[in-house]
């Protein structure tokens, strides 16, 4: 785990078509290669929602992939604001709220 001092945490709302696409599993695959913890999860009015926490640079290098999304997404709205970091959890996706 990064030193806590130097960490952040994000939490995002990924609005567009984000479901249906892979979008899940594809964060975890792109969180886990950055080296943060949270998770991922669908919500049932079609958003995807997430919680990053890392090194401030991991941490909005990941916002900026999402806001690409993986091949298949059409991301039209990323809604940022800073979270509460879950601590050493790594990665996982959450069931559907």
């Amino acid at each position: 785990m990064a030193d806590p001092s130097n960490r952040v945490a994000t939490h995002v709302m990924l609005h567009g078509r984000v479901q249906g696409v892979y979008y899940r599993g594809w964060t975890v695959e792109q969180a886990l290669d950055l080296g943060l913890d949270g998770w991922v999860r669908n919500r049932s009015d079609g958003t995807v929602e997430a919680l990053f926490a890392g090194t401030p640079v991991a941490v909005a290098e990941m916002v900026d992939r999402c806001r690409r999304g993986p091949t298949h997404a059409v991301v039209t709205e990323v809604v940022a604001k800073p979270g509460t970091d879950p601590g050493a959890m790594g990665f996982h996706k959450l069931p559907t709220i």
